[in-house]
């Protein structure tokens, strides 16, 4: 969904998800890359090379002919969570920018959104599955 800011600077916006966490993304065309999450620089946000990576694998995938800067805003869930929402919002954001690249993002499995959640809690059971030890007497 392209959209227009105050100072008339075209940018493109996408939702990502994963479990509980919730990620808003805005693409901006910039002179270089940068990406904020949460009003902090990526690389602070994500602590480990590992989530980084996972978070901006999309661009590792598909390389855009313009540089982005890249905003985003992380709610619920857990860190590794937050990072795959957020690659799924920036895959969905490049796909509004060049349709071209959906090949690529979708043959990597970063356009579908992960169904996988926690399973809620039955009555009488400890956990969703678990059960009190059976006693014959």
């Amino acid at each position: 969904m392209a959209t227009t800011t105050k100072k008339d600077e075209r940018y493109i916006a996408a939702t990502g998800r994963r479990k509980t966490a919730s990620a808003r993304v805005r693409l901006t065309p910039a002179a270089r890359m940068s990406v904020v999450v949460n009003g902090k620089d990526s690389n602070d946000y994500f602590a480990t090379e590992q989530l980084r990576v996972t978070a901006l694998s999309s661009f590792l995938k598909v390389t855009p002919a313009t540089p982005f800067m890249v905003t985003a805003v992380i709610t619920g869930g857990g860190i590794a969570g937050q990072a795959v929402a957020l690659r799924h919002a920036i895959s969905r954001a490049l796909i509004e920018y060049d349709i071209t690249m959906r090949g690529a993002l979708k043959k990597e499995g970063f356009l579908k959104r992960d169904p996988r959640a926690k399973e809620r809690k039955k009555p009488g059971l400890v956990k969703a599955r678990k059960r009190k030890q059976w006693s014959k007497r």
